[in-house]
């Protein structure tokens, strides 16, 4: 595990109009590690993935990417970081077979024609490197995959182009067991050989499963993001439900009558 982030965000503000979706959002993602993003619908997780990926403008905040400041003003400038996100309806053609969708809209080519050799072996060699060995062949159409198959093919889509960061939108949604099981091998594999991996998820026990650390938003808020050995189920919960577990989380704020918050210290919700 390094000690230095790949990806760190510090004071991410943004709104639509009068709503304000994001607040004062740090976040860290570490080469190595998976980092899992939870809260309740609503929190802001996809809107924050959205700036990370150039698809949202961020209204205040910094990136800080491989330790360099920088700007993603497109999902072009993110994907030249490195940075590629798999969401969950997987953007896979079905009528196409495995190979072109692994590159789709960046097809290599050898004069005016497709260098389908070069294509094959690359998506060979990537899917080798996941060690993934449920594919039969790489020219099947994605249409005769399973769910868990089809989830690879798309996460391996996302490794295939020097990745640094990648995410994954509930990638074990509406599969089976032994199809998460495969999942989550795969999201593991991936940190192991290096990426920083961000894992966005309801399941608890998928977190739980994989995660190295686990950050969690509430209402637009980074409450919490630290080790997965140091925090409970429950606790997890708790800050996603209400923005605040024992000392972990938001901090009641003296001096805002009611039930007025503000985000606790670095000591306890900051990035561990």
């Amino acid at each position: 595990m390094s000690a230095t982030p790949l990806l760190e965000l510090r004071g991410i503000d943004k709104s639509f109009g009068p709503v304000q979706v994001l607040r004062d959002v740090a976040f860290a993602a570490y080469p190595g590690e998976v980092t899992a993003l939870v809260g309740d619908n609503g929190a802001g997780k996809s809107t924050l993935v959205k700036c990370i990926s150039g698809i949202y403008p961020i209204d205040a905040g910094e990136f800080v990417f491989d330790g360099q400041p920088v700007t993603i003003s497109s999902p072009r400038d993110a994907a030249s970081l490195g940075i590629e996100v798999v969401y969950q309806d997987l953007a896979l053609c079905d009528n196409l077979d495995i190979v072109q969708n692994m590159f789709l809209g960046r097809e290599k080519r050898n004069g005016l024609v497709l260098d389908e050799p070069t294509m094959e072996q690359m998506a060979a060699e990537t899917l080798a490197g996941l060690s993934v060995r449920t594919v039969k062949s790489l020219r099947q159409h994605v249409s005769s995959l399973s769910g868990g198959q089809r989830q690879t093919v798309a996460i391996a889509k996302a490794v295939l182009w020097n990745s640094k960061l990648v995410i994954l939108d509930e990638p074990t949604a509406a599969l089976g067991v032994a199809q998460t099981a495969q999942v989550l091998e795969l999201v593991r594999r991936l940190a192991d050989n290096g990426l920083a991996v961000v894992l966005i998820s309801h399941n608890m026990n998928d977190v739980f499963a994989v995660s190295d650390r686990i950050a969690a938003l509430y209402l637009g808020q980074m409450v919490a993001q630290v080790k997965t050995t140091e925090i409970t189920h429950a606790q997890v919960v708790e800050l996603i439900t209400a923005g605040r577990s024992g000392e972990l989380g938001l901090a009641v704020d003296p001096g805002v009558n009611g039930n007025g918050a503000a985000p606790a210290d670095s000591t306890t919700g900051g990035v561990s």
